[in-house]
């Protein structure tokens, strides 16, 4: 099964989490919200992932749904470690901004699974 935008796109956002996560602990020695951002962050693909591999389409969009909460959760932390000055402001902005893309394309895809129903 060929991948999605959405997948790749929250694959390669899990990556860059992942190397945030590395860099807050080793770096900031910040271990509590690395751990969160780590969760968070890794989150949106996983169940992007189970969605996909769903029973129904009530699978897929619970799974596309938990996808989009983790996705705000992770904007909250991303926001939070920027305002304690964990991140600069351009890493924090870039980062910021490929959550943003990832939540406005589950946004998406939920509103267009429900036009379906």
């Amino acid at each position: 099964m060929k991948k999605s935008i959405l997948q790749e796109k929250s694959f390669t956002f899990a990556l860059r989490i992942v190397s945030l996560s590395r860099y807050l602990n080793e770096k900031k020695h910040e271990y509590v919200l690395s751990r969160k951002i780590l969760d968070s962050g890794t989150a949106i693909g996983l169940h992007i992932e189970e969605g996909r591999q769903g029973d129904d389409r009530n699978d897929f969009r619970l799974r596309h749904s938990l996808a989009n909460k983790e996705a705000f959760k992770t904007n909250f932390l991303l926001r939070l470690l920027r305002e304690n000055n964990f991140l600069n402001e351009q890493h924090a902005d870039s980062i910021l901004s490929d959550c943003e893309e990832l939540q406005k394309m589950l946004i998406a895809t939920l509103k267009t699974t429900k036009q379906h129903d």
